[in-house]
């Protein structure tokens, strides 16, 4: 059985002025927890997948693109500041097998990929980063600390990506700001749940919930509607724990490959070398 791999919230927000260029991470004294976040000015306050979430003040700026890998019924998410002249742009969970698509979306959209960020470490495909930073050298490919995986940047709680006058900041709660989108990995589904941290469900209802898989067709909810509608998280903590622990889900068909090459950031080459 796959070990637990823990990633903190990451935390969406715009800053109200110029922030440190890309590469830089800024630290801040926020305890851990990863969903993404954006808010008129930064907040002054270990889950097993990232959460990322989005505010209003930061929608005018924000070029959002959700794209799927059919095999794996991945979604892969495009994010850019286009109000920023260099118009910066991060990759949320690429797949190796649909590189060459987003690649070739974000030069035809004139961004400039800047990071290449995975939510946890995967098991049913292989991430793009490594391909990505075959072609692309300056790209920055990120992951959780807490994940073990090979990665230039490794967030913990209060560590901040910069890209544009938008950053990334990994937090500890989900209060404020207001957020308008989560992303939340393997975590929380559609009317399913993963590897679930339920201070999701701390986010406000009207958040709308981006999962990194889907396999019924669906492509976004709300933190209400999964409170209110998902199969699981509507019952009792014993029921819950049963219904996960008798699940029968069939051995995936990628894990002996995706674990070892996404622990060393996609890069299959290298796994018989670590």
């Amino acid at each position: 059985m796959c070990k637990m791999l823990r990633l903190p919230i990451l935390r969406f927000l715009t800053s109200p002025t110029p922030l440190a260029p890309p590469s830089a991470l800024s630290k801040t004294l926020a305890p851990p927890l990863l969903p993404l976040f954006a808010s008129p000015k930064p907040p002054t306050t270990p889950i097993r997948s990232a959460m990322c979430t989005l505010s209003e003040a930061a929608s005018s700026r924000l070029l959002f693109r959700q794209l799927f890998e059919k095999e794996s019924s991945t979604f892969t998410y495009l994010l850019a500041d286009v109000g920023h002249p260099d118009r910066p742009a991060l990759l949320v969970d690429p797949v190796d097998k649909t590189v060459e698509r987003d690649l070739s979306l974000i030069k035809d959209l004139g961004l400039k990929l800047t990071y290449a960020l995975n939510t946890h470490v995967h098991a049913d495909h292989v991430t793009g980063t490594g391909l990505i930073k075959g072609m692309m050298p300056d790209v920055i490919s990120v992951i959780s600390k807490a994940s073990n995986a090979k990665a230039d940047l490794h967030v913990e709680a209060g560590d901040k990506i910069v890209f544009g006058k938008l950053f990334l900041e990994a937090r500890e709660g989900a209060d404020q700001p207001h957020p308008r989108l989560a992303f939340t990995g393997d975590a929380l589904l559609i009317r399913g749940c993963g590897r679930t941290d339920f201070q999701i469900f701390t986010l406000p209802k009207d958040t709308f919930v981006y999962p990194a898989h889907d396999y019924k067709g669906f492509t976004v909810s709300t933190v209400g509607e999964e409170m209110k509608f998902n199969p699981r998280l509507t019952k009792d903590e014993g029921t819950f724990q049963g219904i996960m622990e008798n699940l029968n889900l069939s051995y995936p068909k990628m894990m002996d490959v995706a674990v070892p090459a996404n622990l060393v950031c996609g890069l299959q080459d290298l796994v018989a070398k670590v």
